[in-house]
């Protein structure tokens, strides 16, 4: 198993020197950081996909979507929406 782990690591790294797939690579991870957010503050509020789609007045298979990453459509009102929803606030940071 490790040999397999060294040996992509060693090609994600190979693979990251293009500036191309980099840029790609980058927005899924971003993708994937909101969806995993709002699946984890889900599941700590208790609350299934429905019933968070219900209070945000979207579909389960919405709140599915951006969960998995594989929905980019996601906005900064839908994203407010969520946070109104579950009670929290949502904030965006800038890092450099």
């Amino acid at each position: 198993m490790t040999k397999k782990l060294d040996s992509f690591r060693g090609y994600l790294e190979e693979e990251l020197k293009d500036e191309e797939f980099k840029k790609h690579y980058e927005e899924e991870g971003r993708k994937l950081e909101i969806g995993y957010k709002i699946a984890r503050l889900r599941h700590k509020l208790g609350l299934t996909q429905m019933q968070l789609a219900k209070k945000i007045q979207t579909s389960q298979t919405v709140i599915s979507r951006l969960e998995s990453g594989s929905y980019w459509q996601c906005s900064l009102r839908t994203l407010e929406k969520i946070a109104r929803a579950t009670g929290t606030r949502l904030v965006i940071n800038f890092r450099v």
